[in-house]
């Protein structure tokens, strides 16, 4: 699976787009599988019309077969000389990341590959490998939703967004949140090249949205909240969990605490992390969503239960914190 099919001429190969993906021991399959086949899917619609398409390779630092963190092997050509100018590079993930970054001889060949090269696409966790070549320094950049903090953490110049499908991060470079995330970047740069009818077409062979609604926080697993130190803290978080429907003014939940609410509202955002009023919209947020996944009431009914008091106001929070409006979300994971 070095090519679009059969290995193309060498004038079939300087008229097509040349996209190399670089794999390593422990990738995520579908990082490196994903944008392959969007590729290559395009490539032989446009051969159908008599267009140039893309010519796709999947090298490695030795050209041994790839192994994947799933125990799959793919096979790989060596990597080539990294001043060959070509069209796209790609940079999957997966936990075998962790490693590559320590990679003295994989990193030096992506610096020096990134110079030469049209575009650089990072997949899910693949915005490690660009982060430390240094090629988001300055940027946006987005990762999967889990691995969000730990990227930000450990490339502080690198400004994170766990939220995004995909972002350009820069005029040369893009990031794809996680997994499957790689498909809808490869599609939006398929269209970039030549067209939303070529795209939508790759796309509907998948049985894929070319562009999907929303973000990747509707896919993230359920918030976590974090517990506050102080008792009389951690007894408003469990009131306010307990009954997301309540009120929950500040006035009222500070008395809950004993403090007026000036002092309340300080130490419940030191101690939590967030104010006491986003507290409140994150819990009844998520007391929604698994209203909407889990019954068949209507969102009428979910939304005064969970204390929105109007549809249209959890379908506004909804829109701001997931991206998609509660409808969408039921349709999606109900």
């Amino acid at each position: 699976m070095h090519g679009v099919d059969a290995t193309p001429s060498h004038a079939d190969t300087e008229c097509m787009k040349s996209v190399l993906i670089v794999g390593f021991p422990g990738i995520q399959a579908l990082d490196l599988v994903g944008p392959f086949e969007v590729f290559t899917g395009a490539s032989r619609h446009l051969a159908a019309e008599g267009k140039d398409g893309y010519h796709v390779t999947i090298a490695s630092v030795d050209g041994q077969p790839i192994h994947t963190g799933t125990g799959l092997a793919l096979l790989a050509e060596p990597l080539p000389d990294p001043r060959t100018p070509r069209d796209t590079l790609v940079l999957p993930g997966g936990h075998g990341t962790r490693n590559a970054v320590t990679d003295t001889e994989l990193m030096s060949w992506v610096r020096e590959a990134a110079s030469h090269t049209r575009r650089v696409v990072s997949v899910c966790t693949g915005a490690f490998l660009a982060a430390e070549a240094g090629l988001l320094d300055g940027c946006p950049a987005t990762t999967h939703w889990a691995y969000a903090d730990a990227l930000a953490h450990r490339y502080p110049a690198v400004a994170v967004d766990p939220d995004p499908i995909f972002v350009r991060s820069s005029p040369k470079v893009w990031t794809a949140a996680g997994v499957t995330a790689g498909i809808d970047l490869a599609l939006a740069l398929v269209e970039d090249d030549h067209g939303t009818d070529t795209a939508q077409t790759v796309a509907r062979w998948l049985v894929m949205y070319l562009r999907r609604p929303g973000g990747q926080t509707q896919f993230a697993a359920p918030v976590w909240m974090p517990r506050a130190k102080r008792a009389p803290i951690r007894a408003v978080q469990e009131a306010i969990e307990t009954e997301p429907g309540g009120t929950h003014s500040v006035a009222e939940l500070a008395q809950r605490a004993a403090m007026s609410p000036r002092h309340f509202t300080r130490v419940f955002t030191t101690e939590v992390g967030e104010a006491p009023g986003a507290y409140v919209e994150r819990v009844r947020t998520e007391a929604a969503r698994r209203q909407l996944e889990e019954t068949d009431d209507t969102v009428t009914t979910i939304a005064a239960r969970c204390g929105f008091g109007t549809a249209e106001t959890m379908r506004r929070n909804f829109i701001r914190r997931l991206g998609v409006s509660p409808d969408q979300y039921r349709r999606t994971f109900a």
